[in-house]
């Protein structure tokens, strides 16, 4: 198996965990995101994707949250705790 680096939130998998690193979007879904506590150093969890694999659930502060792909996408993360990511 090798050892895999995340990028952005829409590639974690259900039972992953990840770490907010930074926010890349447009101010007004940049301010939505902050809104509903997704800021630096918060940790994430994928808990589902739909079947068709948009949108994905996201357990976050104890919320569960479902986010489009295209906006998950300049989510940037990286794995909870400094653990890798096996593909």
């Amino acid at each position: 198996m090798t050892m895999k680096r995340l990028d952005a939130l829409c590639d974690i998998l259900p039972g992953q965990r990840a770490v907010v690193r930074s926010l890349h979007a447009s101010e007004a879904l940049r301010r939505r995101l902050l809104d509903i506590g997704l800021t630096p150093g918060t940790e994430v969890e994928c808990v589902g994707k739909s079947p068709c694999g948009d949108p994905t659930a996201f357990l976050i502060r104890g919320a569960v949250i479902a986010l489009r792909a295209e906006d998950s996408r300049g989510i940037l993360i990286e794995p909870s705790g400094g653990a890798a990511v096996w593909d």
